[in-house]
């Protein structure tokens, strides 16, 4: 047995580069909605949950009902995403990550319209359906489940890698250290990015959004894929 390099085509899906834009996304919307409606997260359900937990606790019923829709939206937009997947709907969408991709857009174009008057939870219910869309759909970096929506798992394996990278000099464990901590890093980005606009714009700037929405929409759909290489395993046989 003899270890070699084997190149594996990967999908586009999985690059880092829509990864990235993703994240930026992600932390956007998330500071979006915390800040023009009402303190819900679109991603975080994490944090809608213990939110609702405690107005529960407090006997805050009413301030409580406003974190169960967005948390329901997200189990739907799960469901759907697997809907999607079965094979009749997957030859009709011809491509369902790049149909999701378009709907998310569509979506934050509209919730951009919508003035401050419209109840927060038809934009906290919307914005929480298409990020669990996105979560569902677009979730491996490289050869490496992820999240492009939250930080806790992401921050996990950077730390995890980290210690194999320099403790054990593990290169594989490198290079999935600096792809995570560039994934962290532009959540990051997309959350600052949001609370500025949205603090100085006000509504309408989740149409920058849905701009880098469109930006990974392109890029999805001109990049065909890259090679990865692993390592295989591969016997010699001999003829006597």
């Amino acid at each position: 047995m003899k270890p070699i390099q084997k190149t594996i085509p990967s999908l586009a899906s999985n690059s880092v580069h829509l990864a990235v834009l993703l994240g930026i996304v992600g932390g956007f919307l998330d500071a979006y909605t915390f800040i023009s409606r009402d303190g819900v997260f679109a991603n975080a359900q994490t944090g809608n949950i213990v939110l609702f937990a405690v107005n529960l606790a407090t006997g805050e019923w009413k301030s409580a009902l406003v974190f169960i829709p967005p948390i329901l939206a997200f189990i739907i937009g799960v469901l759907v995403s697997e809907i999607v997947k079965i094979p009749f709907l997957r030859e009709l969408l011809y491509s369902y990550r790049r149909s999701i991709l378009i709907l998310e857009c569509l979506v934050l174009i509209i919730v951009g319209f919508l003035p401050s008057s419209v109840p927060n939870i038809i934009v906290t219910t919307s914005l929480a359906f298409v990020s669990s869309l996105q979560i569902s759909t677009f979730n491996k970096l490289d050869k490496w489940a992820y999240n492009s929506t939250m930080t806790t798992g992401s921050l996990r394996t950077a730390t995890q890698a980290a210690y194999a990278a320099f403790i054990y000099h593990n290169a594989e464990a490198k290079k999935q250290f600096k792809q995570f901590f560039v994934i962290i890093i532009s959540f990051l980005f997309g959350a600052l990015l949001g609370t500025f606009t949205t603090t100085f714009i006000g509504n309408t700037s989740i149409w920058i959004a849905a701009g880098v929405l469109v930006i990974a929409l392109i890029l999805y759909h001109r990049d065909k894929g890259y090679i990865r290489k692993t390592a295989a395993l591969t016997k010699h046989i001999s003829n006597g």
